[in-house]
């Protein structure tokens, strides 16, 4: 099986393709792969069974992480099988070959980083995550392993644009860094950018899909979904 048979409806990671690492986006046909949703708990559950088994020939361990606006960033290595539910986390690093990552989103930046060694990590940055710089801590966590800022590679996926993300005063001041007397429209995928670049990282790139303006092919919060689809990334050793 490739990257290119797998049958759940999503948008591909191109960037990544060429150094053996699958990554990708679900998208709303996939159906929503949160537990929190109106949906029955085995109808979802049933989701996830189906990407572990759609994964595994590439992988057989599948990491849920539950998000909470943080930046705390987890690095997993072998020795078990199945789903992981792990403690509160937002970010994930996978040092061995065959760990999937995901994270869920509706709106929040899914942050894609991999090393051409196949070591790969995966981000939830919302805008409390982005005002703490989220990305630092998975900078960080490849910096733990000896591998620097301008040897990585990182893709933001879809997420909300700037032209549809209106923020309160307060919130645009702390994203932006400077003074805000009235709400106004952010773009966290290029402040994340600016500050991939601004670490050392040089290969970046920016999804030009928008879960609001593209609603008919992602659930997104600011539409009122409740639904919630899964960014996920394989590959890589250490």
């Amino acid at each position: 099986m490739t990257a290119s048979t797998l049958s759940i409806p999503r948008e591909d990671v191109a960037e990544f393709a060429g150094f053996g690492i699958r990554a990708f986006t679900t998208t709303r046909d996939a159906g929503t792969f949160s537990l929190a949703s109106a949906e029955p708990v085995g109808e979802v559950m049933s989701r996830w069974t189906h990407l572990q088994e759609e994964l595994a020939p590439f992988a057989k361990r599948v990491v849920i992480g539950r998000q909470v606006h943080g930046t705390t960033v987890l690095t997993h290595r072998g020795g078990w099988e199945g789903l992981l539910r792990t403690p509160p986390a937002d970010g994930h690093l996978a040092a061995e070959r065959g760990i999937i990552l995901t994270v869920s989103i509706a709106d929040c930046v899914p942050v894609f980083m991999a090393h051409p060694s196949g070591i790969v990590a995966l981000l939830h940055s919302g805008w409390r995550g982005t005002v703490s710089r989220m990305i630092d801590a998975g900078i960080n966590a490849y910096a733990r392993l000896g591998l620097a800022p301008d040897e990585l590679i990182v893709h933001l996926g879809p997420s909300i644009c700037g032209r549809c993300y209106e923020v309160s005063a307060d919130v645009r001041e702390q994203l932006t860094g400077q003074p805000a007397t009235r709400p106004g429209n952010v773009d966290l995928r290029s402040i994340i950018a600016e500050h991939v670049r601004e670490l050392g990282v040089r290969d970046v790139s920016v999804s030009s899909d928008c879960t609001k303006c593209d609603n008919d092919r992602f659930f997104s919060h600011r539409a009122g979904d409740t639904g919630r689809q899964i960014a996920v990334i394989v590959g890589g050793i250490l």
